[in-house]
Order: structure tokens, then C-alpha cells, then sequence
């Protein structure tokens, strides 16, 4: 019998009930129905600031960051998850203000071992209005995700993305709806 993680799921879209939260829900539901523990976060109803360059996280490792807003409640959640999970639709080519504001301020998570996301699963979840992932921008947000989780060591494991336009729309991929499902169950695990 494996252990259970504890999964935070990140969600970046203007849309609670958007195409991206709702992938995101099907890997929730596979990972809590595998036991897992599961925090969510709404960016776009949360007061988020973006990074000044003070640089006082670097100053201290560990100690995180000065600026006094909702970041401070994930904080400690991404710092305790095993798995991070990103949702978040394509906005002009690349991942929405709201994810971008989320992934600047995860900066400040440098410890004394490295970023907290060090050898943390992360999964992505990718939804664009164009059918082709290299035209709607999708390519872009993947290609930055990889930069960003190598430099930090964190682990990839699992990307999903596709095509869905108008509210709900990605409720009809049944196909991508099951691969969000069994990433939620795979992300449940520990080891």
C-alpha cells in the first residue's frame, strides 16, 4: 500500500469554472479518490502583487518573501506538497497574467537546499483556443515550464493540454477529461 501525497493544484485562469480549472478537477477527483490530500488555489480571486527585485529572498534563503499578500497562504503549501499541479489556459501565446504573477513570486522560495520546488512531481495542465499547440502559443508556455522546473530541479510528470474555446467546452474530450483523472491518480502516489 503506497502513501498518499499531498498535491497543490495552482489554478491561473480569469474563469473559475473555465476549461483549465475543469481538467484540473478531474485530476483532482483521481487524486483524492487514491487518498490524496488536495489543496487548491484560485489566483484570480486572490491578492497577488508581483515581484519588486528587492531581492531580501536572496539575501536570506529560507526566509521567503517581504511582500504581504495572498502569496503568503501558498507558501507553506508548496512548500510541504509533493506534487504541484499549474492549470491554466493560453492567454496571447503563453500562460495567463495570473500564473505568471504565481511563478514570479515562487522565486522567493529559495531554502538552504535549494528552491523548495527541488525534486517536487509538478503537473501542467494546458488549454488554447486554436486546434494546433505550435499556433495557439501552447509551445511557448511548455518550453518555459521546462526551463523553469529544470532550473529548479523540480520533475515534470505529467502535461496535459488541448483545445477548447467556449466555457465548459473541454468537458466533451472525454479523452483529455480520463488523462487529467489517471495524472491526478499518478500524482497520489509517493514513490
Amino acid at each position: 500500500m503506497h502513501m498518499a501525497n499531498k498535491i497543490v493544484v495552482i489554478l491561473g485562469s480569469p474563469r473559475k469554472n473555465g476549461n483549465s480549472s475543469t481538467l484540473a478537477g478531474s485530476l483532482i477527483t483521481g487524486a483524492e479518490e487514491n487518498g490524496a490530500e488536495v489543496e487548491t488555489f484560485f489566483l484570480q480571486g486572490m491578492d497577488i502583487k508581483p515581484c519588486n527585485a528587492c531581492d531580501q529572498c536572496m539575501k536570506s534563503p529560507g526566509s521567503g518573501c517581504i511582500i504581504d499578500d495572498d502569496m503568503q497562504k501558498i507558501y507553506p503549501a508548496v512548500r510541504t506538497a509533493e506534487s504541484i499541479v499549474i492549470a491554466s489556459p493560453i492567454y496571447w501565446f503563453n500562460i495567463t497574467a495570473q500564473t505568471k504573477l504565481f511563478i514570479d513570486r515562487c522565486y522567493a522560495l529559495i531554502e538552504s537546499g535549494g528552491h523548495a520546488f527541488k525534486e517536487k512531481n509538478i503537473g501542467l495542465i494546458l488549454v488554447y483556443g486554436d486546434i494546433d499547440p505550435f499556433r495557439s502559443g501552447a509551445t511557448n508556455a511548455i518550453r518555459s515550464y521546462q526551463d523553469i522546473f529544470r532550473y529548479v530541479g523540480a520533475k515534470i510528470a505529467g502535461l496535459i493540454y488541448g483545445s477548447a474555446m467556449s466555457a465548459g467546452q473541454i468537458q466533451k474530450n472525454k479523452q483529455l477529461m480520463k488523462k487529467a483523472y489517471n495524472l491526478g491518480k499518478k500524482l497520489s502516489l509517493k514513490g
